[in-house]
C-alpha cells in the first residue's frame, strides 16, 4: 500500500514512474468513461514519452463500457490500459476482471482508478485482476488522501524520483516525506466504522466488511430502486445512469431546464444534488452533455427513504412550481 496527498497525485506520480519503461512506438490506452485523473495524467505522461494514446469508448446509449471497446484498442505495443472500476459521473461498473484478462493476455498493465467504486463495494484488487488500483479514503468516509495498491513485486522493478538519503524500501520509496500521521489514523478509523456496519462484533476485520458491504450494497440497492421509479414517472427527466451494473449514482437532464438551476432549487431545500461533469469530462461530452454534464444524484449508508422523497418532491416542484406545496 502506497500512501500519497490525494488519488490524482498518486496516478501522475506513477505515471511519470511508469513512462520510464516505456519507448516510441509503444501505446497506451485510457477510456472516454474515466474521471480525468485518470486520462491526463496518462496523456501528458505518453506525449513526453513519445507514445501513442489511444481511447476507449463506451456505449453513450446504455452507458456500459466492455471488454470489447478494449479490445479495439489493444495492439501488441501496448503497455498500460487505464480504466475506472466505475464512472463518477454515471456510476457504471465495466467488468474489470474480465477486461484484467485481455489487458495481461496483450503483454500490458492495468490501472485501475477505484475513487468511486471503493465507496460502494468491498474490494478485493487480486480478483479484479488489477495491477494498480487506487483510491481516496474520503469517499468512504475517511481524510482527504490517496491510496495505491500493488503487489511488491511490481513496485519492486519501479524506480521513482526520490531523495539520495531515504530509503529504498517498497512502499516507502514511493511515499515523498514524512506522511501525514493523523491522516493514516483517520483512513482506520473509517475502515473500523464501515466494518462495524456488520451488526456484528464476530469474526476478523476484512470478514465484518465484506459482511457490511453486503448491506450497504442491498440498502442502496433499495434506495436507488425507489428513486428510479420516482424519476421514471417525471415526464421531464432524461436519466443518463443505465448500465446493468452501476453504482447508486445517477445523472439525470431535465428537458427545458438548467441543472444548474435545479441544484440551487434544491439546495435552497436542503438537498444536495450538485450540477456538472465532474471533471468527467470526456465521458459527458461522448454522452452528448458537453462540458455542462447534468444533475448527479448519489446515495450513500447514511441515506434514508425521507431523503430520496424529499428529492423527488424537491424536482417535481422544479419542474412544476404551479404545484409547489412547499411556497
Amino acid at each position: 500500500i502506497v500512501f500519497g496527498r490525494s488519488a490524482t497525485q498518486l496516478t501522475y506520480d506513477f505515471s511519470r514512474t511508469l513512462a520510464r519503461t516505456w519507448a516510441p512506438g509503444d501505446e497506451v490506452v485510457v477510456t472516454r468513461l474515466d474521471h480525468d485523473a485518470n486520462i491526463r495524467p496518462w496523456v501528458q505522461a505518453a506525449e513526453r514519452a513519445g507514445v501513442t494514446v489511444r481511447r476507449a469508448d463506451f456505449d453513450p446509449a446504455t452507458g456500459e463500457l466492455t471488454t470489447d471497446h478494449i479490445r479495439a484498442v489493444l495492439s501488441a505495443r501496448t503497455r498500460l490500459v487505464a480504466v475506472t472500476a466505475a464512472s463518477n459521473l454515471i456510476g457504471t461498473i465495466p467488468p474489470i476482471a474480465d477486461i484484467a484478462r485481455i489487458v495481461h493476455e496483450a503483454g500490458a498493465l492495468l490501472y485501475v482508478d477505484g475513487v468511486h467504486y471503493t465507496a460502494h463495494a468491498r474490494v478485493d484488487v487480486e480478483a479484479l485482476g488489477a495491477d494498480f488500483y487506487v483510491c481516496s479514503p474520503y469517499k468512504f468516509l475517511g481524510p482527504h488522501h490517496g491510496v495505491l495498491a500493488a503487489r511488491p513485486a511490481l513496485l519492486e522493478t519501479l524506480r521513482p524520483d526520490k531523495l539520495l538519503p531515504s530509503t529504498d524500501a517498497v512502499p516507502e520509496r514511493f511515499e515523498l516525506g514524512t506522511l501525514p500521521y493523523e491522516f493514516l489514523a483517520g483512513t482506520r478509523a473509517a475502515v473500523d466504522f464501515l466494518a462495524d456496519l456488520a451488526g456484528r462484533p464476530d469474526g476478523s476485520r476484512r470478514e465484518r466488511l465484506g459482511a457490511a458491504f453486503e448491506r450497504i450494497e442491498e440498502h442502496e440497492g433499495v434506495l436507488r430502486d425507489r428513486l428510479e421509479r420516482g424519476l421514471a414517472a417525471l415526464d421531464a427527466v432524461t436519466v443518463h445512469s443505465r448500465a446493468a451494473r452501476r453504482t447508486p449514482t445517477l445523472l439525470l437532464t431535465l428537458d427545458g431546464h438548467r441543472t444548474e438551476d435545479a441544484y440551487r432549487f434544491l439546495a435552497r431545500r436542503g438537498v444536495h444534488a450538485p450540477s456538472g461533469s465532474f471533471y468527467a469530462l470526456e465521458a459527458s461530452r461522448h454522452l452528448g452533455l458537453g462540458d455542462s454534464g447534468g444533475l448527479r444524484i448519489g446515495l450513500a449508508p447514511y441515506t434514508g427513504e425521507e431523503d430520496v422523497d424529499r428529492l423527488l418532491a424537491g424536482l417535481a416542484a422544479f419542474l412544476d412550481p404551479a404545484a409547489d406545496a412547499h411556497g
